[in-house]
């Protein structure tokens, strides 16, 4: 389960849209989403993309995606 709430919070701090992220990633607006609402999964290729994007260490990227509890 993808924490929400931090990963809008590195996206904001990166200073790009939502729409500029998805578009980096190669996915749409509409389906990346529902990937940050949990209606659907990140693929391992959109993680390091958006790792990469956002310049996520790798305890950054293991909180917001492979974290099985989301407070």
């Amino acid at each position: 389960m993808t924490n929400t709430a931090l990963l809008r919070e590195k996206i904001d701090e990166s200073g790009y849209k939502i729409r500029f992220v998805a578009k980096k990633i190669g996915i749409t607006y509409q389906g990346f989403l529902k990937k940050i609402n949990n209606e659907s999964e990140f693929k391992a290729s959109e993680i390091q993309g958006l790792k990469e994007l956002l310049n996520l260490t790798d305890e950054e990227r293991d909180k917001i995606f492979f974290t099985l509890c989301v407070d």
